[in-house]
């Protein structure tokens, strides 16, 4: 789609450590559930390299909505400093969309989608987008974090699960020792036996695993070792989120 004008309209914090960023949404930019596009910096300046001022981004809005908004974890980067510094009403560039992680067409197959902490947020566009289309597919969320307060849109995704009568939001937190907050859900990591308690029933599910490196390569191993043929397992890996 090539390079497109916009500005922040707003930022807020959705996790401990992880910021959401509202765009203007140029006229015209269309995209699919589960894209992604990069966030240009303004004021590049001689030897600064294309990382400090550009980064990749899943977009967690879905198409139908009037904003465009993605989320990041704030680490100690010259890019993440930059972003944070940017007042609301700067303006900056997308380039974009991109990305083959989107649901299959073929509703009548189930959706599993498996997420460990920030790579929940390509799934975010496909739930709101599930949600506002009242969509007959049915969609599991398998969401790993460490900590409730780690947890970016957890409060939301409860809120799609009783919109969206299709989707099931199972949610474990695998560090509840170092937790503030009350939790009564899950807290071990995944394994074998709690994936397959928890797509029982699901008709034909497709697999899609988007998070940390290590996490990606240890459920492509997990599914597999389940049966899993690994034609119906779909991948994203996050670096440096």
């Amino acid at each position: 789609m090539g390079i497109e004008h916009s500005k922040i309209l707003g930022r807020e914090e959705v996790a401990q450590g992880t910021m959401a960023f509202h765009l203007a949404k140029p006229a015209g930019f269309d995209f699919r559930p589960g894209q992604a596009f990069e966030i240009q910096l303004p004021g590049a300046v001689p030897g600064e390299s294309k990382e400090e001022r550009c980064h990749a981004f899943s977009i967690v809005s879905a198409p139908h909505e009037s904003e465009l908004v993605f989320a990041t974890r704030m680490r100690d980067s010259v890019y993440k400093r930059a972003l944070l510094a940017l007042p609301v009403g700067a303006e900056l560039d997308i380039d974009g969309p991109f990305g083959s992680l989107t649901l299959h067409k073929n509703t009548a197959r189930a959706g599993v989608l498996i997420a460990g902490g920030i790579g929940v947020t390509p799934f975010m566009s496909m739930l709101r987008n599930a949600a506002m289309q009242q969509s007959q597919q049915d969609l599991l969320l398998l969401y790993s974090n460490r900590r409730p307060e780690d947890s970016a849109f957890l409060s939301e995704l409860q809120a799609l699960e009783k919109k969206n009568p299709k989707f099931r939001l199972k949610a474990t937190m695998t560090d509840m020792a170092h937790s503030a907050v009350d939790w009564s859900g899950d807290t071990q990591t995944i394994d074998r036996e709690w994936l397959q308690q928890a797509i029982e029933g699901l008709a034909n599910p497709i697999f899609y695993v988007a998070g940390p490196p290590s996490m990606v390569a240890a459920m492509q191993q997990l599914l597999l070792s389940a049966g899993i043929d690994e034609d119906d397992v779909r991948s994203e890996e996050f670096f440096g989120y």
